[in-house]
C-alpha cells in the first residue's frame, strides 16, 4: 500500500486508512483519548474511543509519550472544528517506538539558548516546521523566478583565492599547499560567465566571518546572487523588485497555513506593491538626521539607522549612490565620483538591508586602480581583471540573503530560526 499523508487526507473524507508519523501531544478524558498527531505534512486529531476499539488498542494509546511515532489506521471524518479541518476516528494504532527518556522539549517557556542547544529536536514544533516550509516556498520560488526571466544557473566555487566583500571577514582554510577561503559570494565568478550566457544566476551557502551579534547576521547564510550583461543601475534595481514582489506573492498565495502559524500580521506584507521607494544615500541620510539619527555624511549605515528608516515607510526602500569609499571596490562611480551606482534594498518593519547591488566597474584601468586603492593582491585578481579586456560590456548585478527574506517574511526578531541548524559567532552545535 502507498503511504498516505495528511497533505492529501481531504481525497480520502468517510475512508479508512493508514498514516504513519509522530505523537506531538495528548490528552484523556475518561473513555476518550485525543492524540495530536503530524506526519510531516501536517498534522491532525486522532480520537480513540474507548468502547469501539479493542482494549490492547486503548491501552497502547494510553502509554504513548511526546514523540513516540506510530502507525494509526481509522476512518477519516471531516470536522469544521479542527485546525486542519478533518479528525481520525482511530480503530487500530501500532507504536514504532516510545521514546526511552522524556522528551526535553516541552511547553514551558524555554530560553534560546537551550532550544539551539537542542536545534535538531526543536525542529519539530509546529513554529519551526512552518518557518522551514515557507523557506522551502522562496527557495523554489528564486528558481522559478530566474528560468521564467531566461537565467542561467551556474554553481560558483566554495573555495576560493581572494576576497569579495573585504579580507577581514573571510574564513581562512588549508588548501594542500596554499591558502584558500570560503566563499563570501559567487559574484566574481558570475561576471565570468556573463560574456557566454548574459543573464545568470547562482544560489548557494556563503560564509562571512563577522564577529557581529546582531539579529541579522549567521556566519553562514544562502545568497541568491545575479548578473547580468547590459544592463545598468537601474535595470538592475527593476529586476531586485520584480523578484521581490514575485516571491512576496508566492508566500502569500501559498503559505496561508504557515504564516498563521508563526503569528504574522499579512497586512503590512499585502500593502506591499510596485513601484517601491527610492533614494540616494545623501536623502536618506537627511530623512535620517529629521528621524533623530546621528550618522554623518559618509559613514555606512548601521542596523539602528536601517530599522528607522524602515520603521517610517510601508514600503522597501532602494537606496541608492553610496559613497565610494565605503562600498566594494567593483562598484561602477557615477558622474560625481565620489559615489557609486549601486543600491540596497530596505525592507519594512525595521528588518533592514536585503539585498545589495550594483552596476559594476566594466572600465580595465579604473578597476585596476580601485585594486590597488584597496590594497588588494593584484595577482590574485589578474583572472577577474582579465574579463575587462576582451569585449568588456556594462553590466550590473545583486545578491539576496534567503534568510534575511525569510525573517522578514515570517516577522521574526532574529535570523536564527529562518536556518535549520544556524551557525553564528558563538554557535557551532549542533
Amino acid at each position: 500500500m502507498n503511504n498516505i499523508y495528511l497533505s492529501q487526507i481531504k481525497n480520502f473524507v468517510g475512508e479508512q486508512i493508514e498514516l504513519k508519523g509522530w505523537i506531538y501531544n495528548f490528552r484523556s478524558s475518561g473513555s476518550i483519548i485525543f492524540l495530536q498527531f503530524r506526519d510531516g505534512t501536517g498534522v491532525i486529531q486522532g480520537v480513540i474511543i474507548k468502547k469501539e476499539v479493542s482494549e490492547e488498542t486503548f491501552l497502547k494509546a494510553k502509554g504513548v509519550g511526546l514523540e513516540t511515532s506510530v502507525i494509526l489506521t481509522g476512518k477519516v471524518k471531516a470536522e469544521p472544528r479542527s485546525s486542519s479541518g478533518y479528525e481520525l476516528l482511530v480503530t487500530k494504532i501500532e507504536i514504532i517506538q516510545i521514546p526511552k527518556e522524556d522528551y526535553p522539549i516541552s511547553k514551558k517557556e524555554h530560553g534560546p539558548d537551550f532550544l539551539l542547544d537542542n536545534r535538531h529536536l526543536w525542529l519539530r514544533s509546529q513554529r519551526q516546521w512552518a518557518i522551514q516550509k515557507i523557506r522551502d516556498q522562496l527557495i523554489h520560488g528564486i528558481y522559478d523566478f530566474y528560468r521564467t526571466e531566461g537565467f542561467t544557473k551556474i554553481d560558483t566555487p566554495i573555495f576560493t583565492p581572494n576576497a569579495c566583500e573585504g579580507t577581514t571577514t573571510l574564513f581562512e582554510v588549508p588548501y594542500f599547499e596554499e591558502k584558500a577561503y570560503l566563499s563570501q559570494s559567487g559574484q566574481l565568478y558570475l561576471e565570468a560567465a556573463i560574456a557566454s550566457f548574459a543573464k545568470v544566476y547562482d544560489f548557494s551557502p556563503v560564509f562571512r566571518a563577522e564577529k557581529s551579534k546582531t539579529r541579522r547576521h549567521l556566519t553562514e547564510f544562502w545568497m541568491n546572487n545575479s548578473e547580468m550583461a547590459f544592463y545598468d543601475w537601474q535595470d538592475n534595481i527593476h529586476l531586485q523588485e520584480k523578484l521581490v514582489q514575485y516571491l512576496l506573492d508566492q508566500v502569500l498565495a501559498n503559505c496561508q497555513e504557515e504564516l498563521k502559524i508563526v503569528g504574522r500580521n499579512l497586512e503590512p506584507l499585502k500593502k506591499i506593491k510596485p513601484p517601491y521607494i527610492q533614494m540616494t544615500y545623501s536623502e536618506a541620510v537627511k530623512e535620517l538626521h529629521g528621524l533623530g539619527s546621528d550618522i554623518k555624511e559618509g559613514e555606512d549605515f548601521g542596523n539602528d539607522d536601517e530599522t528607522i528608516l524602515t520603521k517610517t515607510h510601508e514600503k522597501p526602500i532602494f537606496v541608492t549612490h553610496y559613497p565610494k569609499e565605503i562600498k566594494a571596490f567593483y562598484m561602477k562611480e557615477s558622474d560625481d565620483p565620489k559615489y557609486v551606482l549601486c543600491n540596497d534594498l530596505l525592507v519594512p518593519e525595521g528588518y533592514g538591508e536585503m539585498i545589495g547591488g550594483s552596476q559594476r566597474e566594466d572600465n580595465y584601468d579604473k578597476l585596476l586602480q580601485r585594486v590597488k586603492d584597496h590594497k588588494l593582491n593584484i595577482e590574485d585578481f589578474s583572472w577577474y581583471l582579465d574579463l575587462r579586456k576582451y569585449g568588456s560590456v556594462p553590466h550590473s548585478g545583486f545578491g539576496l540573503g534567503l534568510e534575511r527574506m525569510i525573517a522578514w517574511v515570517c516577522g521574526l526578531p532574529h535570523v536564527r530560526e529562518t536556518i535549520p541548524f544556524p551557525r553564528t559567532i558563538y554557535r557551532l552545535k549542533p
